[in-house]
């Protein structure tokens, strides 16, 4: 019978078994995260957009009297953020000009946390920070972008 010689310091057992957990769990496709986070994301605004669009008197109100977006005319910057909310999250929804789609995203969350919703910033942040993810890494191979990219590189060999 052949004995396990090798010196394993106390715990290494539990040591190499972390470790393998934590490389199981790097192994998990980023595509899939970067899919939930535009999702995510996007929907929330989405929700937005449609919430405007189905009571505009009531968002007219609260952009004249609540909100009180500095520079523009209630009605003007009520439409504005009806329109990008009923749109860019399809961009997102779908992964085609993921990148840009998310800097309009960024600005309206700055809006929003500075003349807004001020003490919002926890989901301010979250949402800011997977808009920043997306724009520094893209949307990933689910994503129209991924294809359009393969079929240019396609092209040029």
């Amino acid at each position: 019978m052949t004995e396990y010689t090798e010196d394993v310091p106390r715990g290494g057992a539990l040591r190499r078994g972390f470790v393998t957990f934590r490389e199981r769990l790097a192994g998990f496709p980023l595509s899939i995260l970067l899919l939930g986070l535009r999702v995510g994301v996007g929907s929330v605004f989405f929700k937005a957009g449609l919430l405007k669009y189905e009571s505009w008197d009531m968002t007219l109100m609260l952009f004249a009297q609540e909100y009180k977006v500095p520079l523009l005319p209630p009605e003007l910057a009520a439409r504005m953020a009806m329109v990008q909310e009923l749109t860019v999250p399809i961009l997102l929804f779908l992964g085609l000009a993921t990148r840009v789609a998310t800097v309009p995203m960024l600005a309206m969350i700055a809006v929003i946390q500075t003349f807004v919703y001020p003490n919002a910033w926890n989901d301010h942040l979250l949402w800011a920070s997977a808009l920043v993810l997306l724009l520094t890494r893209g949307p990933g191979a689910i994503s129209v972008d991924h294809l359009i990219e393969r079929a240019f590189a396609k092209s040029r060999v």
